[in-house]
């Protein structure tokens, strides 16, 4: 058998596995991008039109921006149950709870219909997302992860993150039916479509994960007799080190992400002179390469190795901070496309690729759940939704100059290269443990 066809069978073998790890994590990316469009374009006049016009549209930012702060409580809730009951049952109750929400937002009554009772419904199904979510990357990633041939981890670790990419391409294509719409109409319903339409997806999702087994490494350590107890107490006493290491691992893969695909277009647009449309085909051009990278790099990443392929990622996008804010200076259409294209779709892609993957490999079966959730979703605290908000802090502050934006950038990618360095003594310091626990007996 050759490599191509032993490849083509594991996917074969897998292939329920695989989408089951996807969808989530497309789901969750997709409401993320949609939310965000709508709570710019709609929920301030359809939920919070009771007040002044700006002070509406904070209001709806406020509430777009109210999941970064629940999902860590949905993330300490579901890696425990997942490390405790299984991955594929907590799986099954994030995509409900996540899914859920997100259909009901598409048909909840407006502010005209029942008052302040409609932007209240709408931040309780903001808390019920961000529960869901919390838990969902952590399983999503395992469930691939943990049903991986040991020469396949770093492709299967891969395909969960490519929903990011995906979830942004299909919220950017949904947006762009709405706006074929008159005004009147996208205000009345028409915005209510791509939630409703996410039901789909939802029940898909549902619907396979029903359908596969628990992961082979869960069951393993179920048979044992090793589960934790207390997931949470053992991974905050005994690995806590693991934990620093996957949130500043997180750091150079969320902060840069936000920056290239979030900041650019505000950036382009302001303190620069691009259209806005050039902005974001250029945005959505560098997503969908990078859906097409991430798989391929995490392919890759299994005959170099993860931690390698990483460190490359890392200190190839250090290389290029400079020179994507020069392309950029240019004003022209191909500088902002070359510039987002590389960083965002070609340089970021094999960061992202092997990230769950080194994450998983640092923590225990028995805590892996509660573990690379916490690493994840600390990370995604510091340098996440803040990222932005740090990028345009400095260009005020500094009049429009982009390098103090160079140089937190630079300080991101420095505090990766620093948890790849522990993570690889880890895991030597683990094999080592292994080897010698192996020659006892």
């Amino acid at each position: 058998m050759t490599q191509q066809e032993s490849s083509m069978a594991v996917l074969r073998k897998n292939k329920r596995v695989l989408i089951a790890s996807l969808t989530g994590s497309a789901i969750e990316w997709f409401d993320y991008f949609l939310y965000g469009t709508a709570a710019a374009l709609v929920f301030n006049k359809v939920f919070f039109p009771m007040v002044d016009p700006v002070i509406g549209l904070i209001l709806a930012y406020l509430s777009f921006s109210l999941t970064f702060f629940i999902r860590p409580i949905g993330g300490v809730i579901f890696a425990q149950i997942g490390d405790r009951i299984g991955r594929k049952k907590t799986l099954v109750l994030t995509l409900s709870l996540m899914g859920g929400a997100t259909v009901l937002i598409g048909l909840l009554p407006t502010y005209e219909m029942i008052g302040l009772w409609a932007p209240a419904l709408l931040i309780l199904m903001r808390v019920i997302q961000g529960i869901g979510i919390g838990g969902e990357w952590g399983g999503a990633l395992l469930l691939a992860y943990e049903y991986a041939p040991e020469k396949r981890k770093g492709f299967f670790g891969s395909i969960p993150q490519a929903g990011v990419t995906i979830g942004m391409l299909m919220a950017t294509f949904t947006v762009s039916l709405m706006t074929l719409l008159s005004d009147e109409a996208f205000l009345s319903w028409g915005w209510r479509i791509p939630f409703l339409l996410s039901a789909v997806l939802v029940l898909l999702g549902l619907w396979i994960r029903k359908g596969i087994d628990e992961t082979p490494e869960f069951k393993k350590v179920k048979q044992a007799g090793q589960l934790a107890k207390t997931p949470l107490r053992d991974t905050l006493t005994h690995h806590w080190r693991e934990v620093l290491i996957a949130a500043g691992l997180k750091v150079v893969e969320t902060a840069p992400f936000y920056i290239f695909s979030t900041f650019v277009v505000s950036y382009a647009t302001t303190t620069l002179s691009y259209q806005k449309s050039q902005a974001l085909e250029a945005v959505t051009l560098a997503a969908l390469v990078a859906t097409i990278m991430i798989p391929l790099m995490g392919l890759l990443s299994d005959k170099i190795g993860r931690q390698r392929m990483y460190a490359i990622g890392v200190f190839a996008l250090g290389l290029f901070i400079l020179p994507w804010f020069w392309l950029l200076d240019t004003g022209e259409t191909w500088g902002i496309v070359l510039a987002t294209l590389i960083a965002f779709g070609i340089l970021w892609a094999p960061i992202t690729a092997v990230l769950g993957t080194i994450c998983s490999e640092i923590f225990s079966a028995n805590v892996r759940y509660t573990g690379i959730t916490l690493g994840y979703q600390l990370g995604a605290a510091l340098a996440g939704g803040t990222a932005p908000l740090i990028a345009t802090g400095l260009l005020a502050k500094y009049d429009g100059d982009w390098t103090p934006v160079a140089c937190y950038l630079m300080v991101t990618v420095a505090i990766s290269l620093v948890a790849i360095f522990c993570a690889s003594r880890i895991k030597r310091e683990t094999a080592a443990q292994a080897q010698a626990q192996a020659q006892k007996l």
